[in-house]
């Protein structure tokens, strides 16, 4: 395989039709036989897979310079206007956070490992969103076909519910109720996972507002947290950040072993 097909096997599990601003193939290459893939590959990583005789390396968090990469928290606004709240409304309520993104986007060192990477001529390949979306539709399919039908449904029935999945149960950060109660009512349960990272406070109360009762998220900052306690109307499970990064991780390394492709995972990778 070549790393284009790599990309489109990955986006084609994601029901992606083109490559998302937080993909990307950093640099090109063909007859790759062996992938090293982790969560985050830096310039040890790529020495490690010259070293080891690995063909490509794979990372799931960013490693491009695309400056429109802040565009995938659009995701949100669509997300937001499928439940029902007008497109302008959450454009408004996210500018915010993509502001505050965009100054630590534009002081990153963001050639480092891609500069190392064409020195060691190593093919390389970010593969962010598709991983993303394949765990979020995962686990939505997941709580929509466990709880269906079932409104006493609490906090801590999603809780365990979660823990039956392999890369919950495996990983040593188990989920985590951050806001809400062990014997809160769920309400209507939605996964978000993907939308490139955590888009604030505002936007999450609008979820709330909208009707959804419990949001399974990957990670949340404390000060979010706390501002959505405040709040008084929805529950926040933290499923776990490395955890659920490796459920999308693990189907496309395995789709890739079903072309024929020798995939080891590593860096933080909670193996099913």
């Amino acid at each position: 395989m070549n790393t284009k097909q790599l990309m489109d096997s990955a986006l084609a599990l994601a029901g992606l039709d083109k490559m998302p601003e937080d993909s990307d193939i950093v640099v090109a290459g063909d007859n790759i036989k062996k992938v090293l893939i982790g969560i985050d590959m830096e310039t040890s990583e790529l020495l490690l897979a010259k070293e080891l005789g690995y063909d490509c390396v794979v990372s799931h968090h960013p490693k491009n310079t695309n400056t429109a990469m802040l565009d995938v928290m659009h995701d949100h606004i669509y997300k937001l206007e499928a439940l029902g709240v007008p497109r302008n409304k959450s454009q408004k309520l996210l500018a915010p956070r993509k502001d505050e993104l965009s100054y630590g986007q534009h002081v990153s060192n963001s050639r480092r490992s891609e500069s190392a990477a064409k020195l060691l001529n190593m093919p390389y390949i970010s593969l962010h969103s598709p991983a993303d979306i394949i765990g979020e539709t995962y686990v939505q399919k997941f709580m929509d076909d466990k709880f269906a039908n079932k409104p006493d449904t609490k906090v801590q029935d999603v809780v365990d519910a979660l823990e039956e999945i392999a890369e919950y149960k495996n990983s040593a950060r188990k989920p985590i109720i951050r806001v809400g109660a062990k014997d809160s009512y769920a309400g209507k349960i939605y996964v978000l996972m993907s939308g490139l990272t955590g888009p604030g406070a505002g936007i999450l109360k609008e979820y709330f507002n909208a009707g959804v009762g419990t949001l399974i998220k990957m990670h949340i900052p404390e000060k979010d947290a706390k501002e959505l306690k405040e709040q008084n109307i929805g529950n926040v499970i933290i499923a776990g950040h490395m955890s659920s990064d490796s459920l999308g991780l693990n189907r496309i390394a395995q789709k890739w072993r079903e072309s024929g492709v020798d995939v080891t995972l590593m860096s933080g990778i909670v193996e099913a």
